[in-house]
């Protein structure tokens, strides 16, 4: 029997004291999406190994005009003004959108008076259409080069739920095609065994990705060869926000936005955020990053990485129960910098004593609300440091070198290490 993940353990537990299941209405698509499927812890994480230039590969857009919204294509624009911003040349990236370079005003927008508009995509250096061929020949080219290089994968438009396996959802490409975990897990598979792989997913149910660390994208399967690692928006089950026609960026609350701001240091509209350099090494790793946006993102969503996902995974109620039982101070000792400021950042939001449980705190809370997207995102961060306490004081050398494999992926940058030298 397959073990329930901890977003299901952790509503049927009297902690929570609400029941709370896929009949709200997680499971089902957004209101633009049609297609619906049908078939860490105080580790010293190593440096990246590899020194060649990395790779960038953006997919955007929706999978038809009506529900191809503006906001997707300005996250690729974002993501452009953020390779900007930490000196990386534009054109180490391909990036794909939508129906490309065809002039087909497909991107929705709403103008001024509120009316629906369509454009034809307007995006700098657009090397093509979102297809699943264009996809599928980035990977194969990333398969066939001489020397492993590091590899970045940021793709922004709407998401697929199986119905029938939500560890195998789907992500939407141009014309409703659409490619599963498994299928980009078995694109990963043919990489070398030393190729990194990041990605960073901000579509609805993009959780189910964190399946990307086992082969072939099977959670049954072993975890990967090859060092891979993610960063989702919101869980498997759930949607995620930030797919709008509204033009003005300033208004944008999404997890792009947060991720893409911890990791430059500037916001959508060009202004400087608080640092989210928390070990004070001179550079903003994936990890930091995803931390910001945890407490950044004003949003409904629960952002996990595959790092989080599975540790989730070994947490038996007992468990949770007791994690959430204790002052929620005693899990910041040796936790990284980053899990410190989610707690400290999380708990502030929610006006919560630190020497207190997170139990005892807790008032009826409505987990469709942003107040409740902040205690879930404060619950799993709980979780997610008193498990890996848990497995580095544990005798399982197995589930401590998978531990140690996802910190190692989740603790890089965009930078390559010689890169990273140059910048301390």
């Amino acid at each position: 029997m397959r073990k329930l993940s901890f977003l299901t353990q952790l509503f049927m537990t009297s902690v929570m004291g609400v029941a709370i299941g896929l009949s709200l209405g997680w499971t089902k698509q957004a209101t633009t999406e049609e297609p619906v499927v049908k078939t860490d812890g105080a580790l010293e994480a190593d440096g990246a190994t590899a020194t060649a230039a990395m790779e960038f590969l953006v997919l955007a857009g929706g999978g038809a005009p009506g529900y191809n919204e503006i906001a997707l294509e300005k996250n690729v624009r974002y993501f452009q003004r953020t390779l900007a911003a930490l000196g990386i040349d534009l054109n180490t990236a391909r990036q794909y959108f939508a129906n490309g370079n065809d002039g087909q005003p497909t991107v929705r927008y709403l103008n001024f008076l509120g009316q629906e508009q369509f454009k034809p995509p307007e995006i700098d250096n657009l090397d093509g259409p979102a297809t699943v061929d264009n996809a599928q020949q980035w990977f194969e080219n990333l398969a066939q080069k001489s020397s492993p290089c590091p590899a970045f994968f940021y793709f922004t438009g709407h998401g697929a739920y199986n119905r029938e396996n939500v560890d195998n959802n789907s992500m939407i490409l141009w014309e409703e095609q659409l490619v599963s975990v498994q299928q980009l897990a078995g694109w990963l598979d043919q990489l070398p065994p030393d190729q990194p792989f990041v990605t960073m997913m901000a579509q609805c149910f993009s959780g189910s990705f964190a399946n990307l660390i086992y082969e072939q994208g099977n959670p049954e399967n072993p975890v990967a060869l090859q060092t891979r690692c993610g960063f989702f928006a919101t869980v498997a089950e759930r949607p995620s926000v930030g797919c709008t026609p509204a033009v003005n960026e300033a208004d944008y609350r999404d997890y792009s936005s947060s991720f893409f701001a911890g990791l430059s240091g500037l916001d959508r509209t060009g202004q400087p955020v608080e640092s989210a350099d928390y070990n004070n090494d001179g550079v903003v790793a994936y990890a930091e990053a995803h931390a910001f946006a945890k407490v950044d993102e004003e949003t409904t969503d629960w952002p996990v990485s595959t790092l989080e996902v599975w540790l989730q995974k070994q947490a038996g109620e007992e468990k949770i129960d007791e994690i959430f039982s204790q002052p929620m101070e005693r899990w910041l000792v040796g936790a990284p910098a980053q899990r410190q400021y989610v707690i400290r950042g999380l708990s502030e939001k929610l006006g919560l004593e630190l020497n207190k449980s997170y139990t005892d705190q807790m008032p009826p809370v409505d987990f469709e609300s942003v107040t409740g997207a902040y205690w879930v995102r404060l619950g799993m961060e709980l979780i997610n440091v008193a498990v890996t306490q848990e497995i580095l004081q544990g005798s399982n050398a197995e589930e401590q070198e998978i531990l140690h494999r996802l910190v190692k992926c989740e603790d890089g940058s965009f930078l390559t290490p010689l890169e990273e030298q140059k910048r301390s």
